[in-house]
């Protein structure tokens, strides 16, 4: 079994447990495994009447698991440092259950896990295990299929105000209360680039109040974390965004000749120890590119689709696509690529999929009044350097004639596929976004006759 990335927390939940009396019993017990096992399993499991010895014991043994996975005890049942910073808090249980949600949100993929709730809120899309699991996965965070994990951590984050009861409602404000930030700032968090993480991270581990030189950061960063800076753009990269997220306040020095670094002063909001485990979440989770389309309601792409603003519409129509995409449970590689692997050509979306056969999605979104025989080549070439098997065009107008006899004679040439999808079908799927299916099949229906073999 791959490991999970959130902390196993089978039979140990408040729903089964009280976290201050198996503190206790840590205290009393650690160094003995066994002893502790053995107190958990009279305390919480010997009521089971409903199964035998073996299986109380088997769960007295996941709540110590739990523990272990949560960094509250050892393997050996000894209290942790931060084991021992809870059972020191446990006459205060508000205290208690503050403390344990701060260390959840910031070293146990937490506020990860409630950023991706709120993406699933924000996308309209309901909040279950199975979901959860899928979304979670595309930020490249992983828990078993059927597992629990996300369940607990919930439950422990409900104690402390962050869940409302019963519910995956965060509380925005408990979030503030606990972190020193707001859900806004981890935001922007979530989005700063990698040479301004590094700078902010640099920054924080410094301590201190300040003010540091610029270049003095710099080096550091680069030395510490293998950032290479553009030391001219330096200011509108790196210092002037983080000024204007409130992370730092600037001023240029005065003293010396040459070039003037400047003065780096770290704001309240500075503290190290919330910053950089909250960096290095956002660091971890991939496709955060994916984030801005999955937060958008699909009532609001579909309104923006008649935009007049070619931009605005453009954007609905890469939105309405990769949600289109994902129903088909593809996984999304990435949105807007250009680059090396290109040629220096900029693709919309590529997706994969490892089902039965691997095979790469290559996806052009158009929105003009007709897709063009030079559109479709263009992406014809581009899958001898993507490697790709499938091209979709999705365009809001038609698909020209011209374009779509060359699509056959390329398709009847080749083992690619073509998938043509016009405003006729991007005006069906509007309706109803299961006709994607539909339409998928009558393009693979149409690919066959092309391709059929001549036996």
């Amino acid at each position: 079994m791959a490991k999970s990335d959130l902390p196993f927390g089978s039979e140990f939940s408040p729903s089964q447990i009280e976290l201050p009396r198996v503190l206790e019993f840590a205290n009393e017990h650690g160094g003995d495994w066994r002893a502790f096992e053995e107190a958990v399993r009279i305390a919480y499991f010997d009521s089971h009447l409903d199964t035998d010895d073996y299986n109380r014991r088997k769960l007295a043994n996941n709540t110590k698991l739990g523990a272990i996975a949560y960094g509250i005890i050892d393997r050996d049942a000894n209290l942790t440092d931060f084991g021992r910073l809870l059972y020191d808090a446990r006459g205060d249980e508000a205290l208690l259950y503050d403390e344990l949600a701060k260390h959840i949100l910031l070293n146990l993929r937490g506020t990860t896990l409630v950023q991706c709730v709120q993406d699933m809120h924000a996308g309209g899309e309901a909040v279950d295990l199975v979901k959860l699991r899928e979304w979670m996965a595309e930020r490249g965070i992983n828990f078993p299929r059927g597992g629990k994990h996300p369940s607990m951590m919930r439950l422990w984050l409900e104690k402390a105000g962050v869940f409302a009861p019963k519910s995956w409602r965060v509380s925005q404000d408990r979030l503030h209360a606990l972190l020193g930030v707001t859900y806004e700032e981890i935001e922007v968090l979530s989005k700063l680039s990698a040479e301004q993480r590094a700078f902010l991270k640099t920054l924080a581990n410094m301590g201190g109040t300040g003010p540091y030189a610029s270049n003095d950061i710099e080096k550091l960063a680069n030395a510490t974390y293998g950032i290479r800076f553009n030391e001219k753009n330096l200011p509108k990269s790196v210092l002037y965004p983080l000024q204007t997220a409130g992370f730092i306040t600037l001023v240029r020095a005065t003293k010396g000749g040459g070039a003037k670094p400047f003065q780096v002063t770290p704001t309240d909001k500075m503290r190290a120890e919330v910053i950089v485990p909250l960096l290095m979440q956002v660091e971890e989770q991939v496709n955060s590119d994916l984030r801005p389309f999955l937060q958008r309601p699909l009532a609001d792409i579909l309104a923006e689709l008649p935009s007049k603003d070619r931009h605005v519409a453009g954007l609905a129509l890469e939105s309405l696509v990769i949600k289109l995409m994902r129903i088909l449970d593809l996984t999304y590689v990435g949105t807007r690529l250009r680059g090396i692997a290109t040629g220096g050509a900029e693709v919309d979306v590529i997706f994969e999929t490892a089902r039965l056969v691997y095979s790469r999605w290559q996806v052009q979104c158009k929105n003009t009044g007709q897709v063009s025989l030079d559109d479709v080549a263009k992406e014809v070439g581009l899958t001898h350097l993507l490697k790709s098997n499938v091209i979709v065009m999705a365009s809001t107008g038609e698909i020209g004639t011209a374009a779509r006899g060359y699509a056959n004679k390329v398709m009847g040439d080749s083992n690619l596929c073509i998938v043509m999808m016009d405003r006729t079908d991007i005006d069906a799927i509007e309706k109803n976004p299961s006709v994607i299916i539909d339409v998928f099949n009558r393009e693979a229906r149409h690919a066959m006759k092309l391709k059929a073999l001549e036996l």
